[in-house]
């Protein structure tokens, strides 16, 4: 009987495979493509994960399951390990102070420092680098050391003929004396110095670009127009690159003939389509070069938002991140300049600029601002997410310079 019955189920399972195979034929025959049937099966299967393009193809979602997550950064990682309090600190490069430099590093866990003249104008180049070792050995973190050496009349460093006989030139003279070749040779030193000492962050290059002889700008600019200035970014990030010197393009989106930030608010009144075509090239060519940071200025950019500096705007925060395709640190302009501590003052300008989606705040008031950002998370005006975000960028770009293992 069991076998009389099992045969009954084989018959039964061939007429029904042999009619399956009878209509997909038939079916096919229809649009005379048996590759319809397909078409036909992967729609009718799909659900909601299948959309249907133009001229009537049909693109198959993946299964949410299926979708691979974006692999964690390593410094995405290292946030994970890290108290509220060590990663609001990574978000700082705080002004060296003159005294007290290792409880800023125990009390904030800070980011880093940036340092100016004072620091080494009556100091020694071993001075230094024994300093910068011993602080380093002090953090639990590896720190951001910083300074301006844009060569000409911005060069913390070089100033003093301790270091070098002649400061740097600046890029400005080194391009009308032989160009970009001569640009190139000067920041193959430059970087050499820098990093005898320890200091792994040159605040340059200067993307800015400007007409008016008597601009703010104008001497510390390149002189040249937007293809030549991003001709001359690009090979500076290459050369600094190669010496594990991070660099930093500014001012994010071009000061242009705007008046000086340090004294008080500027306004840009220009367009988007204008900033577009000439100020924002230089920085584009920077962020697609692969430079680590873009630094964000404190002039009022009407075209994007009215209402904030460009350092304390969400709107030039998403600019930069969905239009410019920039995924690194994004810093601030120093929070302690005349165009914003007169308005904001220390704390809440620190607030705003981790709200508007900065990376790493510059400023000189660390413990108003440190203490302003962390009640703000605790009383959950910032989320811990968006201090994970910028902590993770920070640490990503600790680990391209080598500071982490």
């Amino acid at each position: 009987m069991r076998k009389i019955f099992a045969t009954l189920l084989v018959v039964l399972f061939l007429l029904s495979a042999c009619n399956s195979t009878e209509l997909q034929e038939s079916e096919g025959s229809l649009d005379g493509d048996s590759e319809g049937v397909e078409s036909i099966d992967l729609l009718e299967s799909a659900d909601e994960n299948t959309s249907v393009a133009e001229g009537g193809s049909s693109i198959v979602m993946q299964e949410s399951s299926d979708v691979e997550e974006k692999p964690q950064t390593k410094g995405e990682e290292l946030t994970a390990t890290l108290t509220l309090e060590e990663k609001v600190g990574q978000l700082f490069l705080a002004a060296y102070p003159d005294v007290n430099q290792e409880s800023y590093i125990n009390d904030y866990k800070l980011g880093g420092f940036i340092m100016f003249g004072r620091e080494f104008k009556n100091n020694t180049p071993e001075g230094v680098r024994t300093t910068i070792e011993n602080l380093q050995k002090q953090a639990r973190i590896p720190l951001l050391f910083a300074v301006d050496e844009e060569g000409g009349s911005v060069c913390r460093v070089s100033a003093y003929t301790q270091y070098r006989e002649k400061r740097f030139y600046s890029p400005r003279y080194l391009y009308s004396h032989g160009g970009i070749d001569a640009i190139a040779e000067s920041e193959k030193e430059k970087c050499a110095l820098l990093s005898s000492l320890g200091i792994n962050v040159n605040m340059a290059p200067v993307c800015d670009i400007t007409t008016d002889k008597d601009a703010f700008m104008y001497s510390r600019s390149l002189g040249q127009d937007a293809e030549t200035t991003a001709e001359f970014v690009e090979a500076v990030i290459d050369i600094t690159d190669g010496y594990k010197i991070g660099n930093v393009l500014k001012h994010f989106p071009g000061y242009s003939n705007n008046k000086d930030t340090h004294t008080g608010i500027a306004y840009d009144k220009r367009s988007l389509e204008e900033l577009e075509s000439v100020d924002m090239i230089p920085f584009k060519a920077g962020a697609d070069a692969g430079c680590g940071a873009i630094l964000v200025s404190h002039t009022v950019i009407e075209c994007l938002d009215g209402d904030f500096p460009a350092s304390l705007s969400p709107k030039v925060n998403e600019y930069i991140r969905n239009t410019l395709g920039y995924d690194g640190v994004v810093l601030t302009d120093d929070l302690s300049m005349g165009a914003i501590t007169e308005k904001y003052g220390d704390g809440e300008a620190a607030v705003l600029a981790v709200l508007a989606g900065n990376d790493l705040i510059c400023l000189t008031n660390l413990k108003a601002a440190y203490t302003a950002v962390l009640e703000a998370v605790k009383d959950e005006r910032i989320s811990e997410e968006r201090i994970d975000e910028a902590c993770a960028r920070v640490l990503d770009w600790k680990y391209k310079l080598g500071l982490l293992d």
